[in-house]
C-alpha cells in the first residue's frame, strides 16, 4: 500500500521521517510504500536461511534481517530485503553505523533474499532486480512460497542470470560453494 502524499518524499526527507508508529515503509520513486506484516511462514523461511548461512559459517555479524539498502531507481529510494549477507568490507562499515542501512557509496552485500509475499510479486521479480542489480548484488534471491520456486539470480556483467529451483532440486549458488540446500528444505519454513 503506498501512503497518499501531495509531493515526493525525498531519501533524506525518508531518511528523517518517523510517524510514531511500528510501520515499516521502503522508499519507491519518492513514495513510501507501507511493508505488509510478514506471514509466519515468510518469517520461518527468513530465519530458517539465517541460521543455515550460520551454520555454513558465515559470522553473525555478517548475517542481517531487516536492513535497509538504498537503490536507484528513477530516484534514490530504499528496500528492506527478508536477509542480507554482508560482505567483510561491508560488516566494517556496518559496524560503526547508527541505522541499519546501507547507503550508496558503501560496498553493496554478498547476497540478498526476498520472501515473497502475496501481491507483492512484481516488486520483487521485477523492480527490485533491476535495482539490486544496478547495485552490484552479487546474488539476488527471490524465495517463492506461493509459486513454491526459488530464483537464484547471479550479477553477471551489470545484469541477473537467472536460474529457477524447485522441489529438490538442489540451490546452487556461485558465492556459497559448499551450498548443499534444496528448493522443498528451503520452502517448508
Amino acid at each position: 500500500m503506498t501512503v497518499a502524499s501531495a509531493k515526493k518524499m525525498t531519501f533524506e526527507e525518508f531518511l528523517q521521517f518517523d510517524d510514531g508508529t511500528d510501520t515499516s515503509y521502503e522508499l519507491e520513486n519518492g513514495e513510501l510504500i507501507v511493508m505488509p506484516f510478514e506471514s509466519e511462514l515468510n518469517r520461518r523461511i527468513a530465519t530458517f536461511l539465517l541460521i543455515y548461512f550460520s551454520k555454513l559459517g558465515i559470522p553473525y555479524y555478517r548475517l542481517s534481517m531487516k536492513t535497509e539498502i538504498a537503490v536507484n531507481s528513477r530516484m534514490v529510494g530504499v528496500r528492506v530485503p527478508d536477509l542480507v549477507v554482508f560482505s567483510e568490507d561491508l560488516a566494517m562499515v556496518m559496524q560503526v553505523a547508527t541505522r541499519s542501512l546501507i547507503l550508496m557509496d558503501m560496498p553493496p552485500p554478498l547476497l540478498v533474499v526476498e520472501v515473497v509475499s502475496p501481491n507483492q510479486e512484481s516488486r520483487d521479480y521485477r523492480y527490485k532486480r533491476s535495482e539490486y542489480a544496478a547495485r552490484g548484488i552479487a546474488e539476488y534471491w527471490i524465495v517463492d512460497p506461493i509459486a513454491q520456486k526459488v530464483t537464484v539470480l547471479e550479477w553477471v556483467e551489470g545484469f541477473y542470470d537467472e536460474r529457477v529451483h524447485q522441489g529438490e532440486s538442489v540451490i546452487v549458488s556461485s558465492i556459497f560453494a559448499n551450498l548443499q540446500l534444496t528448493a522443498a528444505e528451503v520452502l517448508q519454513g
